[in-house]
């Protein structure tokens, strides 16, 4: 009895107990306390694994790591070669191998079963734990190929398989496997049981933990969204708002394409709806391109234009203009959004500039059409709403007449203004008071640049220098009478004064512009007789009333015919070989009348 006591004191194992000399009785009793005292140890290390195991999901931070310690205690606690647990992959009806301990083989790592294949498709289908102690031979199970191949490969001969469950959904297997023959006994299916349901609340726990974490980074990127977002309207809020306090603040175009560069930190330009250049900032002159154009007006967006982008101003469906930025290629929406706001705010200030200007129109050519249709009527109040719109009416001003084919009257007179003292229509004409010096070069250098801006033939009559309402006017109906004249010869698109159309103009003109005809058409010939006291005027007035006859005019002159044909020769070197072409011989004619009339 006291051996007995020992052996059980020391732990000794049941085999040790059975050789002990003693009473059958005795040995037996202490054979039972041996397996009592195990079966403790056993339970002792079991509710130890299991209490590590839920400390660890307690401390849950890595699902790997916590089934990876899960399957390591099974295999500890089972006592077996290998343990490992494979998931539910409900997409295509299968399970697969996610966790594994003490395996040696690939292909039985990456082994994947089908619903109710093998023990533990058979487990995951049921929701039942199975055992088999020699799987090769067991019958009970759906044997596939992949699945007895990658078991032998294993060597695995004893599985026993536990479903991981989540109330009634199972989402796994828990295995613990032996590679020889062995029967599980119920206290190892229900260790595993226990093992299995920790795991599955593992899972639970991470995917819940997952979902909390991509709930909240996707609530962290709607309140970064909508920061940004709320962000950018108050930015373009507030500009729009500084834009159109600049609009109605009087601001020109230059000054508000300078404050939109600055809010969208690039390049603008601005231009009418012709093309011309309004006002630019932070960037080089540039013409607006017309396919960019057409396809902003149409869809009513910004459009990017290789590295810039172009807005249509649009009032409705009038186009009033472009804006375009430069050095912004990768534009951003919120600030494509507020660039096509800075277009509204542009279209805002081109319609208030259309309307002052009108409006202004309006006053000046109220002022042409009183000016030249009652010079006479009262002088002074002319002269003070010339002033009033910054006209010296008492300056010498050129008076130009104004025609063009294909544009309306107003239009040319806004065209005409840009360069003008004064513009408006009268009488069907856009008449343009400017300071130039000469009424010629003035309408030459009027008609080309209205031709080339307007694209269609202005033409331009002129006269003056004038000054005061009566001396204008004057000067006027002389322009209009010019205008007349370019447009009966055939001359649409030209410029000129009177005196550039010979004796047209001398038609046409004042007569105090008979001694400037004479002089301009024979002022040679009569310098040189007046220095020389020779009879040239005299011979070339007997050379045309002989209709061109030598032999008559020599008649005529009392002279020999040598003396009158180089007579002729000297006005030639005088007034230039063609005197006697049609046209010139016509002015000389007209001129030698006058000039006999005068004298």
């Amino acid at each position: 009895m006291h051996r007995l006591l020992e052996l059980l004191s020391a732990g000794a194992s049941s085999e040790e107990l059975a050789r002990v000399p003693a009473d059958s009785g005795l040995v037996e009793l202490a054979m039972r306390i041996r397996r009592t005292l195990d079966a403790h140890s056993r339970r002792e290390a079991e509710l130890a694994a299991l209490f590590d195991t839920a400390s660890d999901l307690a401390r849950l931070r890595d699902l790997d790591a916590v089934l990876r310690s899960i399957v390591r205690r099974a295999r500890m606690l089972l006592r077996v070669d290998v343990s490992y647990l494979s998931l539910n992959d409900e997409a295509d009806g299968s399970t697969y191998m996610r966790v594994t301990d003490g395996s040696a083989s690939a292909l039985f790592q990456q082994v994947r079963l089908g619903m109710g294949e093998g023990l533990g498709g058979l487990v995951a289908q049921t929701a039942r734990p199975y055992a088999t102690a020699d799987y090769p031979a067991d019958d009970r199970f759906d044997h596939t190929e992949p699945i007895d191949r990658a078991v032998g490969d294993e060597g695995l001969v004893a599985i026993l398989g536990v479903p991981l469950s989540l109330g009634d959904r199972v989402i796994g297997v828990l295995y613990a496997s032996d590679r020889r023959t062995r029967r599980f006994t119920p206290d190892e299916v229900a260790l595993l049981s226990s093992l299995a349901d920790h795991a599955a609340i593992a899972i639970d726990n991470a995917r819940l933990m997952e979902e909390s974490a991509a709930a909240l980074a996707d609530l962290g990127a709607a309140n970064a969204t909508i920061k940004a977002h709320h962000e950018a309207i108050a930015r373009a809020q507030d500009s729009h708002d500084r834009l159109t306090e600049l609009v109605l603040g009087g601001a020109d175009v230059p000054e508000v394409a300078a404050a939109v560069a600055e809010v969208l930190d690039g390049g603008i330009i601005v231009h009418d709806a012709d093309g011309a250049e309004l006002g630019r900032a932070g960037t080089p002159p540039a013409e607006p391109s017309g396919q960019a154009l057409v396809a902003s007006r149409s869809g009513g967006r910004a459009v990017a234009d290789g590295d810039t982008w172009l807005c249509a101003v649009m009032a409705g469906p009038e186009l009033l203009g472009s804006i375009t930025l430069t050095g912004r290629p990768g534009l951003a929406d919120a600030d494509r959004r507020l660039f096509e706001r800075a277009s509204v705010v542009t279209a805002l200030l081109l319609l208030l500039r259309r309307s002052a200007a009108e409006a202004e129109d309006r006053v000046r050519g109220e002022l042409v059409a009183d000016l030249l249709t009652a010079p006479d009527r009262d002088p002074a109040a002319l002269l003070d709403r010339g002033r009033r719109v910054g006209v010296d009416l008492t300056a010498p001003h050129v008076v130009l007449a104004l025609h063009a084919e294909g544009v309306s009257r107003t239009r040319l007179a806004s065209a005409a203004a840009r360069e003008a003292a004064l513009a408006g229509v009268y009488a069907e004409q856009v008449v343009v008071f400017t300071g130039a010096a000469e009424p010629g070069p003035a309408a030459r250098r009027t008609s080309a640049e209205l031709t080339a801006r307007l694209g269609c033939a202005v033409t331009a009559g002129a006269a003056g220098p004038a000054s005061g309402p009566t001396g204008l006017a004057r000067a006027h109906a002389e322009a209009a009478r010019c205008l007349r004249a370019l447009l009966a010869l055939g001359r649409a698109g030209a410029g000129a004064a009177p005196e550039d159309l010979g004796f047209v103009g001398l038609v046409l003109g004042d007569k105090t512009e008979v001694p400037a005809f004479v002089r301009a058409t024979l002022g040679p010939v009569l310098d040189y007789d007046a220095a020389r006291g020779t009879e040239l005027v005299r011979t070339l007035r007997a050379y045309f009333a002989c209709g061109g006859n030598l032999s008559q005019a020599k008649d005529e002159l009392h002279v020999h015919v040598n003396t009158v044909a180089q007579r002729l020769e000297r006005i030639s070197a005088l007034l230039g070989a063609d005197w006697r072409e049609p046209d010139r011989a016509l002015e000389l004619q007209l001129a030698l009348r006058l000039h006999r009339l005068a004298v």
